[in-house]
């Protein structure tokens, strides 16, 4: 059991620290980056498997420092918490532009409707990018402290 864990715990590392970096970079570059919320989406499912097999574990009798459950439960608040302001990244955006509704930004020329989403679309990624970093760093330290 300990060995699925560590190479689950593996997986969550190389995944998520996979679509940090990828992230940097797609962020950085501005596309819409598939790649990048593939990378992310597997390793938000690892995590939670990870967490999964480390309650099994931890049912067992097989106790982890306390520290190492911190670093390794964390990570899914963290991943929740940035899902909740990537959601609201688009209304953000809206106001701060002065639209109330999604509605209103179809009524403005395909151009500018560009210009909005893009925005929009830039937002969500750097959120769930800094989720990405800082998740990745939570999953090291957990592997530090396993």
């Amino acid at each position: 059991m300990k060995l699925i864990h560590v190479i689950v715990g593996c997986a969550c590392l190389g995944f998520t620290g996979a679509a940090a970096v990828w992230g940097i970079w797609a962020w950085y570059r501005a596309p819409q980056s598939r790649l990048f919320w593939r990378l992310l989406r597997i390793g938000q499912a690892a995590i939670v498997v990870e967490a999964v097999l480390g309650g099994i574990s931890e049912l067992d009798g097989h106790h982890a420092p306390g520290l190492h459950l911190i670093y390794g439960l964390v990570p899914i608040a963290v991943s929740f918490v940035a899902e909740q302001l990537r959601i609201a990244s688009a209304q953000m955006v809206l106001d701060s532009r002065g639209f109330a509704s999604a509605a209103e930004v179809g009524e403005l020329a395909p151009a500018e409707q560009r210009v909005v989403v893009h925005t929009i679309v830039q937002r969500e990624l750097g959120v769930m990018v800094l989720a990405a970093i800082v998740m990745t760093v939570l999953l090291v330290r957990a592997a530090m402290t396993g």
